[in-house]
């Protein structure tokens, strides 16, 4: 009997056009919408060569150790065109130089706007004038000091600090976006959740009536729809989670294990939400599923979602926040699989989601086996 009611309820949420929408049409259209987005955005902070115009006129020529700098710096930093004054001014003019360098008594840039290459550019020149009056002092008070290899050490640079990846994953800014999505999807399991508890309730809908009505004894019932529930849903974040990975190319990592876990708690988790949401809220079920809707996308957007830095304020200034909120869990377990050598964040988000399943079942639980009807 309990075989029947699952595989009936089965077939009734799969048939259900409106949740089958928002369960799983509607992340799909979402992580494409995002891929189109964020497509480009790990290559636009590619640096690129800064495009600049040197004068080179006999007072250029002249400075020699000057001219020895730029050349030093065209292979990684610069892309140098030697022009005359005139052209210079042209192309800076054009857009096409972010700025030229000219030799007079001094050394002078001209540009035309602020901005990160110009400000980089004059860092530059900051630099070598600041190199070069310090070896002129230095000479000036000590000569011996050539002697013992001042000018062959000058222009060296020692790195102090050493550079060390916390991961072996290369940061990937637009993956925690793809991460809130599946989180959102699993929270729109409650969908199905709600459907299931609105299934029960004979005040909501005639099927209702009937399940109170029939012998079978309703705590069976729900278990066997909670599990139909879990099952498509859990179907759905599956299929998502390959269109992301194999049509999106979206890096998830290769812990599938882990993976697989996540989606299965956080799918759980999803559905009782919606159970808890359904048999708490005293309304019709136009009211219950607005309750719901707002609520995953307010979690959703305070992982992060709509805005990235979001996530970072809620931890810095409210951490209790991140905590309390699924979505921010389960986005925080990708990225830990996905970024960390080390389990230890990964199992307290999946212990916190498992607690909040717990909660969940336990109130809906609670409110349902005390319904009773004074007539159907």
């Amino acid at each position: 009997m309990i075989f029947h009611n699952y595989l009936y309820r089965l077939k009734c949420i799969v048939r259900d056009k409106q949740t089958m929408f928002w369960t799983f049409a509607f992340p799909i259209l979402l992580a494409t919408l995002f891929n189109m987005a964020f497509s480009n955005l790990s290559n636009a902070e590619t640096f690129s060569k800064i495009k600049v115009s040197v004068v080179n006129d006999e007072q250029y020529k002249k400075n020699e150790s000057f001219a020895k700098a730029v050349e030093s710096t065209s292979d990684k930093l610069l892309d140098v065109k030697y022009t005359t004054k005139e052209e210079s001014e042209k192309l800076l003019n054009d857009d096409k130089v972010d700025g030229y360098i000219y030799v007079d008594n001094d050394i002078r840039l001209v540009v035309k706007q602020s901005g990160l290459n110009q400000t980089i550019l004059k860092s530059f020149l900051d630099d070598y004038k600041q190199t070069t009056s310090t070896v002129t002092t230095i000479i000036s008070e000590n000569p011996a000091s050539i002697q013992k290899g001042l000018l062959s050490n000058i222009s060296n640079r020692t790195e102090y600090l050493k550079e060390v990846a916390s991961s072996s994953s290369a940061p990937d800014t637009s993956a925690n976006y793809f991460y809130t999505l599946i989180a959102m999807a699993c929270l729109y399991g409650g969908f199905c959740g709600l459907k299931e508890v609105v299934a029960l309730q004979a005040d909501l809908s005639p099927q209702g009536a009937r399940v109170n009505m029939a012998p079978t004894h309703k705590l069976k019932f729900f278990m066997a729809s909670m599990a139909a529930a879990a099952t498509v849903q859990l179907a759905e974040i599956f299929i998502l989670l390959l269109y992301l990975t194999m049509i999106l190319k979206v890096n998830f990592g290769n812990q599938l294990g882990y993976i697989a876990l996540t989606c299965l708690i956080g799918t759980i988790t999803g559905v009782t939400f919606g159970t808890c949401i359904a048999s708490i809220v005293k309304k019709g079920e136009g009211i219950k599923i607005a309750i719901l809707i707002g609520t995953s996308m307010t979690m959703s957007f305070l992982s992060g979602m709509m805005y990235d830095k979001m996530k970072y304020i809620v931890t810095t200034k409210a951490p209790i926040l991140g905590y309390l909120n699924p979505a921010n869990l389960i986005t925080d377990c990708f990225y830990s699989l996905y970024y960390y050598n080390t389990h230890t964040q990964f199992f307290i988000d999946i212990s916190i989601l498992c607690a909040f399943t717990v909660v969940f079942s336990i109130l809906t639980y609670l409110v349902l086996r005390r319904q009773k009807y004074a007539s159907l």
